[in-house]
């Protein structure tokens, strides 16, 4: 006896209520007779009046039932029998909704997406047969049934990742017929993700204008950190999340690739100041959309608008969010608003010294424009300190760290709880002003506020790492590669962790992962040379250090190396390149160059000389592997309590 193509193997019958309403009998009783061919078994009836009260029979084959299936329609709209039936469906999350008519699902169940039976005869072999026993069954906790090879082929399952996000962004995911497939609530998450990671994916920018780009990326920030401030989710960061949908992989790859069950994905079209906002749940799992909503908001509405995207996932999750009050440190005005995100943009690009100015330049037309907008304050203080940190000459170092920490104080004064405002006052007191126990607190309060920011947890890691706190860094490097498996710098860190704990072999796997990511980042190949010194494997630490694109460590690495192979002439060579490329502004390099000579004098001189210009180097001075022959000098032991690092 030839097996039904459309019943799963090794899945179990289930029991099926059907709700309708009367003028829709001739479609109930042929969808009726359909799934019970599938093994199904099906509770129907078809002289069902209105009433005000559910008969005890009924009440009792709804508590009874797997799923419950709806037939909406014009007609069924009206009823109080089908809708109070539908709730009793969707109260339970057992709720599958079909559309015979085109109408929409009334108020209150349009949080799920319906099966379109509209152009639907009664074919077996239809999509929209397929469609309603993939829903049934895995909102009934079972594994999703083979597609028959009619459906197969008509469906075209095999559509791209972004074939299936441009259908999910118009509000639908059509699979071949006209068939829309509904994902309810109950579903399991991609491979062993967990049920409550999400990623979301850059929103596109519909605008027809490319300098509106800005604003699609900052709504997706918006949105991802809305998702982040909740504990019920996991949301995978930002720079992992945009190099996945590069890649223009399908969606059950993205998801896999992503550690996540869910994928976030949208478009923004701005005219005037109306913005219309497309936005789609995709199951990681299946590749298919769960639900999908688009919603036209004034520009001066924007600032709850990914809170309530927030709350709708959430409701499609069955998530509980902590709340739906804004986040702390926001702002209403749209000038200020509109210049943070530009220059959040521009100084996540991590450019170059115009595009970090450019940067500063947007946020402080933001801070004019609202001076009590506290995220915009804290971003200036970013922004400020890296312009120091990476470009500053030795004499405008201390101006700048200045001004940093003044816009980090003042976010903190309008908004003390602002996870961001708390990093940005640690990171200028440890990089800037070279004091590890003044920046603690701070660090301390942004890792606990921001725990589901990727950036944030990375920034403690390093933080705990360099202050020698090196378990906490350890366990915060995991949650940060755990939220951001696609980026490389989350990697490097986890190898700079290592390299600092002198878990040399340990560093090599991670430090390897993120040149695989990006060839080309900064201090990888240095790191992993570095690693590769200390175990003893001289040629090819040469090889790394050669092989780093950044002049400060490169040479650096081959003014030892060189020196421990006996090659004396070219490691005074690299030494000489290096002060006279670098000057001043490398000093703690020399430093490491000399100790590493054996030069402990000069060395502990170059080091002084650093402290009074205010080097930020000197962050790794407690757990730097090349300055231990410096340790156990008296001058080395009063530069670490000068930073408050014993």
């Amino acid at each position: 006896m030839e097996s039904d193509p459309h019943r799963p193997a090794h899945a179990a019958p289930l029991t099926l209520f059907l709700s309708y309403s009367r003028p829709d009998r001739a479609v109930a009783e042929q969808l009726a007779e359909r799934l019970g061919q599938a093994g199904h078994t099906i509770w129907w009836d078809a002289l069902i009046e209105g009433g005000a009260n559910f008969s005890s029979s009924i009440r009792e084959a709804l508590d009874a039932a797997d799923v419950v299936i709806v037939l909406w329609s014009d007609s069924a709209i009206e009823s109080d029998w089908v809708r109070d039936e539908a709730a009793q469906g969707r109260d339970r999350h057992r709720l599958v909704p079909l559309s015979i008519d085109g109408s929409q699902p009334p108020l209150g169940f349009r949080q799920y997406q319906v099966i379109d039976l509209a152009r639907w005869r009664g074919d077996p072999a239809a999509p929209e047969m397929d469609a309603i026993l993939r829903a049934v069954a895995i909102t009934a906790g079972q594994a999703a049934p083979v597609l028959s090879r009619t459906s197969l082929k008509r469906a075209r399952l095999g559509a791209s990742r972004r074939q299936v996000l441009i259908g999910a962004g118009a509000g639908s995911l059509v699979a071949g017929g006209g068939a829309l497939i509904a994902w309810q609530k109950g579903l399991g998450p991609a491979g062993d993700a967990p049920v409550q990671a999400i990623a979301v994916l850059p929103y596109k920018n519909l605008s027809g204008d490319p300098e509106q780009d800005y604003f699609a990326a900052g709504l997706t920030e918006e949105v991802r950190a809305a998702l982040a401030a909740n504990d019920g989710f996991q949301v995978a960061a930002a720079t992992s999340s945009a190099k996945a949908r590069d890649n223009d992989a399908s969606a059950t790859a993205i998801a896999r690739e992503l550690g996540v069950a869910y994928l976030l994905d949208g478009s923004v079209q701005r005219s005037n100041d109306v913005v219309r906002i497309a936005t789609s749940l995709t199951d990681g799992k299946t590749g298919f959309t769960r639900w999908s909503q688009s919603i036209d908001r004034k520009l001066s509405d924007i600032f709850a608008v990914q809170n309530e995207i927030a709350r709708t996932v959430s409701q499609a999750l069955h998530v509980r969010i902590a709340t739906d009050a804004p986040a702390p440190g926001g702002t209403r005005n749209i000038d200020a608003y509109e210049n943070f995100l530009r220059g959040r943009v521009l100084f996540n690009l991590a450019k170059d010294e115009p595009t970090d100015r450019s940067a500063l330049a947007y946020l402080d037309l933001a801070v004019a424009a609202d001076p009590k907008f506290a995220m915009a304050h804290a971003a200036r203080s970013r922004s400020l300190a890296a312009i120091a940190a990476e470009y500053a000459p030795a004499a405008q170092l201390q101006i700048l760290y200045d001004e940093a920490i003044a816009a980090a104080r003042r976010a903190l004064a309008i908004a003390p709880d602002l996870a961001e405002a708390n990093l940005a006052l640690a990171f200028v007191l440890f990089a800037g002003k070279l004091d590890a126990k003044a920046a603690r607190p701070y660090y301390d309060k942004a890792y606990a506020r921001g725990r589901g920011n990727a950036d944030i947890i990375l920034l403690y890691a390093l933080y705990c790492s360099r202050a020698g706190r090196a378990e906490e860094a350890r366990g915060a490097i995991s949650r940060a590669v755990a939220l951001d498996p696609l980026n490389p710098r989350t990697f490097r860190a986890a190898g700079s962790i290592a390299y600092a704990a002198r878990r040399y072999d340990e560093a090599l796997a991670p430090l390897n992962r993120a040149l695989a990511l990006n060839p080309q980042i900064n201090n990888a190949r240095a790191l992993l040379g570095n690693c590769l010194l200390q175990l003893g494997r001289l040629d090819e630490a040469r090889k790394a250090y050669e092989d780093e694109p950044n002049a400060l460590f490169r040479y650096t690495g081959l003014a030892i190396v060189e020196r421990r192979s006996g090659n004396r002439a070219a490691a005074e060579a690299h030494l000489a390149a290096l002060r006279s490329e670098r000057g001043d502004s490398a000093l703690y390099q020399q430093a490491e160059v000399l100790s590493q000579w054996g030069r402990t004098e000069d060395a502990l001189a170059a080091l002084e000389r650093a402290q009074r210009i205010g080097d930020s180097g000197l962050i790794y001075l407690a757990t730097d592997p090349l300055l231990d022959p410096l340790r156990t000098q008296p001058r080395f032991v009063n530069l670490i309590r000068a930073m408050n690092l014993d």
